[in-house]
């Protein structure tokens, strides 16, 4: 079976952009595959600077992906600073990435642009990124397509320390989902918590159909034409809606009948419905804390040992072993 890793930060509420860009598709992966899960609390640290509110996202992270269905005795989930290990690797990494390979990444660029302060930490983001995937051997590694050249950058680095002290890491490969791998937000960018335009998959019932129904649309009259594939509201459809209901929403679209507001409607219900079992299992999870901690905690030991076996190669490769 091949290995394959993927996390997520617990930098604010679980919303639909993540659970189809990335944790479905590594909740599926769990019936034929090494799959490594983890809640990216270090790389939080370069948005999230309040205590409480990381410790409070790293536990609701871990419910959210329980809650969607990873089975924790399938698969290994934990939580990232449990494995000091990747912040070493970082380090040794970082002496053989070029600050060129660094200051191309658009990531960092897009975010100073939405207001978010630079620091270090936000620069190298993709260095510690690289460490996470190279430290566990991952061969395939899901991302989003924002995310597809910090992966590009990690392959980059894996190739120049395999050139430079021997072969060492497994180069990883994308596994891009083209139909979800951008999902669309509230104002029609990709969907992110840094953008304030999520649709938060465990609201309440009024405040999920008020954040459905603030989707943003054109003035375009009910009986014109409209493009679907321009359209935000549609692309989120698209989602939820099944394949027949789809193409009788589609046929208003081109022909004229397409209500923004009935259609908003429709989707809230198919968002509230499809995320219902799991609402319901995720205040369990949270009714019960030191469970999910239990259950983190054996997976980052599970983690280390992998960890550890990375880590004792590399300190030999560069001379760290005397």
């Amino acid at each position: 079976m091949k290995r394959i890793l993927s996390g997520i930060q617990p930098s604010g509420q679980l919303h639909i952009g993540n659970y189809f860009g990335m944790m479905k598709t590594m909740i599926d992966y769990m019936q034929n595959a090494d799959l490594y899960v983890f809640i990216v609390d270090l790389h939080a640290l370069t948005t999230v600077h309040d205590r409480d509110r990381l410790r409070r996202g790293t536990l609701e992270s871990a419910a959210d992906f329980m809650a969607l269905g990873l089975d924790p005795g399938r698969c290994t989930f934990w939580v990232q600073s449990d494995v000091p290990e990747v912040c070493e690797l970082m380090w040794v990494l970082s002496t053989q990435t070029s600050m060129g390979l660094l200051e191309r990444c658009h990531s960092y660029k897009d975010k100073i642009a939405k207001g978010i302060a630079p620091s270090h930490g936000l620069f190298a983001y993709p260095v510690l990124m690289a460490a996470d995937i190279l430290l566990y051997q991952s061969e395939v590694v899901p991302v989003g397509k924002d995310q597809k050249q910090h992966l590009e950058v990690a392959r980059d680095i894996a190739i120049r320390f395999n050139n430079i002290y021997g072969e060492t890491f497994i180069v990883p490969e994308p596994a891009i989902n083209e139909n979800t791998a951008i999902v669309p937000g509230l104002d029609g960018q990709k969907m992110s918590k840094s953008y304030g335009n999520t649709i938060p998959i465990f609201l309440a019932e009024k405040p999920l159909r008020k954040c459905v129904m603030s989707i943003r649309t054109d003035s375009t009259p009910v009986e014109e034409p409209k493009n679907p594939d321009t359209c935000n509201l549609f692309a989120l459809l698209k989602l939820f809606a099944s394949p027949g209901r789809l193409a009788e929403i589609r046929d208003l679209y081109v022909n004229g009948g397409a209500a923004y507001g009935y259609i908003k409607q429709e989707l809230f219900e198919l968002i509230r419905d499809y995320f219902a079992a799991a609402r319901e299992k995720k205040k369990d999870l949270l009714a019960n804390q030191d469970y999910l901690r239990e259950v983190l905690k054996k997976g980052a030991d599970r983690a280390r040992a992998k960890a550890a076996t990375t880590m004792d190669i590399v300190r030999d490769r560069v001379g760290l072993k005397y």
